[in-house]
C-alpha cells in the first residue's frame, strides 16, 4: 500500500513538473505562423497576431494573445473586419481527453468589430476555407448553419469587454461603444443568458437574453427565448421561440414602448422642432419568417392614436410590402400637419400655409391596407365611419372610400396622392348625400351663409408642395343640389319690398344684416375649377316668394369671391308650382370679399336698366298709380325746377311709351 502511495505521489510530481516544463520547452512563439494560417484557413480571412502569445498548463489551459487583427472581405476596403486588443481563453484540462469541451474563461478585450455593407454583401459573412475571397452576397444567410455539435461543452466566464461595434451601409452609419457583454450557460442542454450594456449616441441601452439551449438551437429545434432591450428611449420586449435556419425565425408575444424623439436622436434622424410625434406602442403576436414578418392580434398607439387590428410585411422586394387590416376609433390628423402661418389676407383671414407637405413616408413602402375608423378629424372637418382601402405603390397612394359619413351626410369617393416626382400631384373624386352644408362649409372654409341639406359631386385635381401651392392648381368641376335651406345676412324679399324707396336714395334698403335670411325650398348649380377660382354661371333658387340666378367666382387660394345673384319678385304667389320666368323686378346683388367677412351691394344701374326696358312695366305701373305728387301741395311752382328722380324718370319713359303706342293705334 505504501508502495503505491509512492508510485502515485511520484505520478503526481511528474505530471506537475510537466505541466511547468512543457511551457517552457515548447515556447507559443514557435506556434504563432502556424496558428495564424489555420485561423486565416478555417475564416476565410487572413488573421494576425501582432503582439504575445501566452500558454500555461495547470490549474487550467490557458492561452493569450495580443494584437489580433481579423483582415476584412474583398471590396470593403483595407481596414479590418475585427481588432482585439487581447483575448484570453481558459480550458478545464482533463475533460479535454473525454471530448468534453469546458471553458472556464474566454475574454475579449477591447475589440473592434466593423460591420459594412454595399450593393456586393456585406463582411461579416464568412466563407470558411477553401472558399472565394469574393464578398458574399447579400442572401440574408449569414454565418449560421443548421446542425448540432459533436462535442459536449460547458461555459462560464464568457465576456466582452468595452467593445465596439459598428455599421455602414452607406446611408446609414451607427456606432455602438463601451460594449460589455457576459454569456451564462452551465451545459449546452441549460438555459443560456446573455446579458450586458452599451452606448449608442448618448444614450445607455441594456440587453438581456435567455436562451432555452445552445444544443437544441444548433439542432434547429424550436428554442424558447426571452429578449429584454431597455433604455430611456425604446424597450423591446419578446417572449417566444426562437429556430435556426437560413434566417433566424421567431414567434412569440412581442411589445414596445417608445419616447419617439429619444429614438429618432438615437437612430440618428432627429425630429424637427416643434414636432407632435411623441410616444409610441405596440404589442401583439410576432412572427418573423424568412422574406415576412407578421404582427396579429396587434393593439398599436401613435401619441393620442390608437388602433387594433394584424400587419404583415413581405421584406423580399425593393421595398416592404404592408397588407393587413387596422380600426382606430378616433384618427386626428391636426397634431401631424404643418403650422398655420400667421400672415393674414386684407380681410383678417388666414393664409394658406406654404410650409412644404412632407411626404417622404409615402416612398419608403408599398402597402395594400383596409383601414376602418370610427372619427378622422382633419383641420376643422371631422369625418365619421370611414372605410378605407389604402394601396401605395412606389409613391404613390391611392385611397377609396367605400363609404364615409360627413355632417349627417353619406359618401364615398377616392383620393390619389402621388409623390413619385418633386412636385406632388392629387385628384379628388367624391359624391355626398344628404350634408349639413353650413357645419360642413364653415369647417372647409370658414364659410358659414349657406344652410341646407346638399348633395354634391366633386373632380378635383392640383399638385404642388404645399398647401398653398395646392389651392392655387386646383382644377376640375362639380354641381351641387340643396334644399329646406337659406342664405344668411341678407333677406331678399325685403330687400325687394324696399327698392323703389332704394332707386330713389340710392342706399341700401332694409333687409342686410346677421339677423336677415333668404329662405328657399331648392337651390342647385354647377361649376368649374381653374387654377383655384371656382367659377358658377348657372346657380338658380327657388323660394315661395322669389326665383333667383346667380353667377360668379370664389377664389378659393385668396379666399375671396366676386358673385353676384338676382332675385326676382313673383308676380303671382303661386308657390312653388310657377316656373322660374314668372314677370317681377329683379334686384341683382353683388357679394363681395373674403369668406369670413363678405360684403352685399345692389347693382342700382342694372335694376333702372331693366326697368326701362318694360320687363316689369305692369307691376310699376301699379306701384306708380296714384304716387304722383300734386303742385299744391309742393307749394307750386319755383324759380328752378327739382332734379328729375329715377322714378320721374321711369314714369315719364312709361308715359311716351303709352302715346307712342296710341298714335300708332290711330293710323
Amino acid at each position: 500500500m505504501r508502495r503505491l502511495l509512492l508510485i502515485l505521489v511520484v505520478l503526481a510530481g511528474l505530471g506537475v513538473a510537466a505541466a511547468l516544463i512543457v511551457p517552457m520547452l515548447v515556447s507559443p512563439e514557435n506556434w504563432r505562423g502556424e496558428i495564424e494560417r489555420r485561423a486565416s484557413e478555417q475564416l476565410g480571412r487572413e488573421v494576425t497576431i501582432g503582439g504575445d502569445i501566452g500558454l500555461t498548463i495547470l490549474p487550467a489551459v490557458q492561452i493569450t494573445a495580443s494584437d489580433v487583427a481579423i483582415g476584412n472581405a474583398q471590396g470593403f476596403g483595407e481596414e479590418p473586419f475585427a481588432e482585439l486588443s487581447s483575448l484570453r481563453l481558459g480550458l478545464a484540462l482533463w475533460p479535454l481527453f473525454s471530448n468534453r469541451v469546458e471553458v472556464s474563461e474566454f475574454v475579449l478585450v477591447e475589440p473592434v468589430i466593423r460591420l459594412r455593407q454595399n450593393a456586393s454583401g456585406n463582411n461579416w459573412t464568412f466563407a470558411g476555407a477553401g472558399a472565394s475571397d469574393q464578398p458574399p452576397a447579400n442572401d440574408g444567410g449569414g454565418f449560421r448553419q443548421p446542425g448540432a455539435p459533436g462535442f459536449d461543452a460547458t461555459f462560464s466566464g464568457i465576456r466582452i469587454e468595452n467593445g465596439t461595434l459598428s455599421y455602414s451601409d452607406g446611408s446609414e452609419t451607427w456606432d455602438a461603444s463601451q460594449l460589455n457583454l457576459s454569456l451564462d450557460a452551465i451545459d449546452l442542454d441549460s438555459e443560456a443568458r446573455l446579458h450586458g450594456d452599451f452606448a449608442l449616441r448618448g444614450e445607455t441601452i441594456m440587453l438581456d437574453a435567455r436562451l432555452g439551449g445552445f444544443r437544441p438551437f444548433m439542432e434547429g429545434q424550436r428554442t424558447a427565448l426571452v429578449l429584454n432591450i431597455s433604455s430611456d428611449p425604446l424597450d423591446l420586449n419578446f417572449d417566444g421561440e426562437a429556430l435556426e435556419s437560413a434566417e433566424l425565425e421567431l414567434a412569440g408575444d412581442a411589445s414596445m414602448d417608445a419616447d419617439l424623439v429619444g429614438l429618432a436622436r438615437l437612430a440618428g434622424e432627429p425630429l424637427p422642432p416643434g414636432s407632435a410625434l411623441r410616444s409610441a406602442s405596440a404589442e401583439g403576436r410576432f412572427t418573423s419568417v424568412p422574406g415576412e414578418i407578421r404582427f396579429e392580434d396587434a393593439r398599436l398607439s401613435l401619441d393620442e392614436i390608437s388602433a387594433t387590428g394584424s400587419i404583415t410585411a413581405n421584406t423580399g422586394g425593393e421595398r416592404p410590402v404592408l397588407t393587413g387590416q387596422l380600426a382606430i376609433p378616433v384618427l386626428d390628423l391636426n397634431p401631424y400637419m404643418p403650422e398655420e402661418q400667421s400672415g393674414t389676407t386684407s380681410g383678417g383671414q388666414t393664409e394658406w400655409s406654404s410650409e412644404e407637405i412632407d411626404l417622404a413616408a409615402l416612398r419608403l413602402v408599398d402597402a395594400d391596407l383596409r383601414l376602418t375608423a370610427g372619427r378622422l378629424i382633419f383641420g376643422e372637418i371631422e369625418v365619421s365611419e370611414a372605410d378605407v382601402r389604402a394601396r401605395l405603390t412606389n409613391g404613390r397612394l391611392v385611397a377609396d372610400l367605400s363609404r364615409f359619413t360627413l355632417y349627417g351626410g353619406n359618401g364615398s369617393g377616392q383620393l390619389v396622392v402621388n409623390a413619385r416626382s418633386a412636385t406632388p400631384s392629387y385628384t379628388l373624386n367624391a359624391q355626398l348625400e344628404g350634408l349639413q352644408t353650413q357645419p360642413f362649409l364653415g369647417a372647409a372654409a370658414d364659410f358659414s351663409a349657406l344652410r341646407g341639406l346638399g348633395n354634391f359631386a366633386v373632380d378635383l385635381s392640383s399638385s404642388g408642395a404645399s398647401t398653398a401651392a395646392i389651392m392655387n392648381s386646383l382644377s376640375g368641376n362639380g354641381n351641387l343640389r340643396l334644399s329646406d335651406g337659406a342664405i344668411e345676412g341678407l333677406n331678399l324679399a325685403r330687400i325687394l319690398r324696399g327698392v323703389q324707396t332704394a332707386i330713389t336714395t340710392r342706399q341700401l334698403p332694409q333687409g342686410f344684416g346677421p339677423e336677415e335670411e333668404t329662405d328657399f325650398s331648392e337651390l342647385g348649380g354647377t361649376f368649374t375649377v381653374r387654377n383655384g377660382v371656382l367659377s358658377n354661371n348657372d346657380l338658380s333658387m327657388l323660394s315661395p316668394l322669389l326665383r333667383v340666378a346667380g353667377a360668379g367666382e370664389f377664389n378659393l387660394a385668396e379666399q375671396s369671391m366676386d358673385y353676384r345673384i338676382s332675385p326676382r319678385a313673383v308676380a303671382s304667389l303661386a308657390g312653388q308650382g310657377g316656373t322660374p320666368e314668372l314677370n317681377g323686378i329683379a334686384v341683382p346683388v353683388r357679394l363681395r370679399g373674403t369668406f369670413n367677412d363678405p360684403s352685399f351691394s345692389i347693382d342700382f344701374e342694372a335694376v333702372a336698366r331693366e326697368l326701362a326696358t318694360g320687363q316689369a312695366r305692369g307691376l310699376l305701373e301699379g306701384l306708380l298709380s296714384g304716387q304722383r305728387p300734386n303742385s299744391d301741395e309742393t307749394g307750386g311752382d319755383t324759380e328752378e325746377e327739382a332734379e328729375p328722380t329715377p322714378a320721374d324718370l321711369l314714369r315719364g319713359l312709361l308715359d311716351r311709351q303709352r302715346r307712342s303706342g296710341g298714335d300708332d293705334g290711330g293710323n
